[in-house]
């Protein structure tokens, strides 16, 4: 009984050790391993110009309320599709009652509409909101970076990226004496595309309304775009 006894605890202790041998080899693998940063950045241009309009009325008659803004609408559709090169997309529409003064009657009814205009032909897209003021009323005039130009500066960036990481692991490398060095593993993250910049461009698209007046020069800017690789090396001795 007691050799028994003897013999799971040698049997006991063996597996105790062996389980302590992968933690043990995980700490072996944080031997001689630095966290690294790299960062690189370039100005992207502003290229994509998206102007919201819309139309705005009211009547005591919903349905011929309905009605208007629909002929509204239709007839400023028809105009910017006429234009080459122009997304059109509908935005919100909406239609809420009007009370009277003591807010207990609904005395008439007011209804909005909006038409939101893309392009990347500044020009074409300037010329055709001035004209289109003539019914519509501007809600704002905002610019992006359009996804075909964040890719291209995305694919630049992280080659960037890779080669500034792997001239700052050299140079760690080289000051801890190592002989060469491997990579962990390696993460890119990516800021600084800007949501769409508004501004309000009502004044300078009256002016392009103006008989004979030349159509109204749009600077959009850039953004600066970020783009960091964060690793881990082991620096080989």
């Amino acid at each position: 009984m007691s050799r028994f006894t003897r013999s799971a605890a040698v049997i006991t202790l063996g597996v105790a050790t062996l389980a302590s041998l992968p933690a043990l080899a995980a700490e072996g693998l944080n031997y001689n391993q630095i966290s690294l940063r790299a960062e690189v950045s370039q100005e992207v241009a502003r290229d994509k110009m998206i102007v919201t309009l819309y139309t705005e009325s009211q009547n005591s008659d919903p349905a011929k309320l309905a009605a208007e803004i629909t002929n509204t609408l239709n007839k400023a559709l028809g105009e910017a599709r006429e234009v080459k090169g122009v997304t059109l997309r509908q935005g919100s529409r909406n239609s809420y009652p009007i009370y009277d003064n003591k807010n207990q009657k609904i005395t008439g009814w007011r209804e909005r509409a909006e038409l939101r205009l893309e392009s990347a032909d500044f020009p074409a897209l300037s010329k055709l909101t001035g004209e289109l003021l003539n019914t519509l009323k501007m809600e704002n005039m905002d610019f992006a970076i359009a996804d075909a130009t964040r890719k291209a500066s995305e694919d630049a960036l992280l080659k960037d990226a890779v080669a500034a990481f792997k001239a700052r692991a050299q140079l760690a490398t080289d000051a801890l004496g190592g002989k060469g060095y491997k990579i962990v593993n390696l993460n890119f993250n990516t800021n600084g595309y800007p949501m769409p910049y508004a501004r309000n461009g009502g004044m300078m698209m009256k002016a392009a309304m103006a008989d004979s007046a030349p159509t109204p020069e749009v600077e959009a800017g850039t953004s600066q775009v970020n783009m960091s690789a964060d690793g881990v090396i082991e620096v080989l001795q």
